[in-house]
């Protein structure tokens, strides 16, 4: 092996040599070794690459989805989401769909071999939840606002038994006073005003928390702004802001959901009740992208 100088080495890689001691010192040109003061560089040495050289970014779970959806893969995290996320946040509203069930309507279009009655809301709700999960992977890095949450919840409630009621408004706010856990809610005149100030408030912060993203749905539980629907469209939104953030995002499963109501009821006064048990969603959501061996 023949080794050359620190000005010869300048003279290679078109660079001072000053850059070249630097190279050398920090240790990134290997096999160069001190001899006194006086550097000896392999002669075929490659000059490294700039170290503020930007990088590929890797990519956030959001990228992903966002893939794996247009690819219309089957069997990743993106399919994985599409039926927890759709089955657990429709029954914990009631809907009488078996997981396997849930899961043949996105996979086949078919709800499979069933001997029991299954009621038309349900279907119809479950493909319009798949189809809301995909407005929020192609908008998740877009700023919240009034529209889209309206957009979800046309997109949602079109089509159902609830959309033929004179009283009931798909896509828009409600037209009569409702309650949530027997707890009183925002008033229909008042919902505009108030659901324009939460999201001012929140849009507002230069950087969102993991508690940030909980607060705002329990305000926005409170003030339940649609006739049907809230619950759903609120775990969505949480979704949704978890990927802008490169926060790992959590599903609610059926099994926990007295712990969330808990949660939702007590938050005034302990806010932890909810925070560890979205937590604890988040734990398993983690479980998913492990086994898929993406990064978080």
């Amino acid at each position: 092996m023949n080794y050359l100088s620190v000005k010869e080495i300048a003279a290679l890689w078109h660079t001072s040599e000053r850059s070249v001691r630097n190279y050398c010192a920090a240790g990134r040109v290997p096999g160069a070794f001190l001899t006194g003061k006086t550097w000896n560089i392999p002669e075929n040495a490659e000059k490294p690459e700039r170290s503020n050289k930007s990088k590929p970014a890797s990519k956030t779970l959001s990228d992903i989805l966002k893939e794996e959806k247009r690819a219309q893969l089957h069997g990743g995290i993106y399919h994985k989401i599409q039926i927890e996320l759709t089955y657990n946040s429709n029954h914990i509203e009631g809907s009488h769909l078996t997981h396997d069930q849930t899961r043949y309507i996105f996979e086949t279009n078919t709800i499979g071999s069933t001997d029991e009655g299954v009621r038309v809301d349900d279907i119809i709700e479950t493909a319009s939840h798949f189809r809301c999960i995909d407005e929020i992977i192609e908008s998740s890095k877009s700023q919240l606002s009034e529209k889209f949450i309206k957009h979800l919840h046309f997109i949602l409630k079109t089509g159902t038994s609830d959309a033929k009621k004179d009283r009931f408004a798909v896509g828009e706010y409600k037209k009569i006073p409702n309650e949530v856990g027997g707890r009183e809610t925002t008033l229909p005149e008042d919902v505009s005003s108030e659901m324009k100030k939460l999201i001012s408030d929140y849009n507002k912060k230069e950087n969102v928390s993991f508690e940030d993203i909980i607060e705002f749905h329990v305000q926005f539980e409170r003030i339940h702004p649609f006739q049907d629907g809230n619950g759903r469209i609120g775990r969505l939104i949480m979704f949704k802001e978890c990927l802008k953030h490169n926060i790992v995002p959590f599903i609610i499963e059926d099994r926990i959901k007295m712990f969330y109501y808990r949660g939702l009821k007590e938050w005034n006064h302990e806010k932890g009740f909810l925070i560890d048990t979205c937590k604890s969603a988040q734990d398993t959501f983690k479980t998913y992208l492990d086994y898929f061996r993406i990064q978080y």
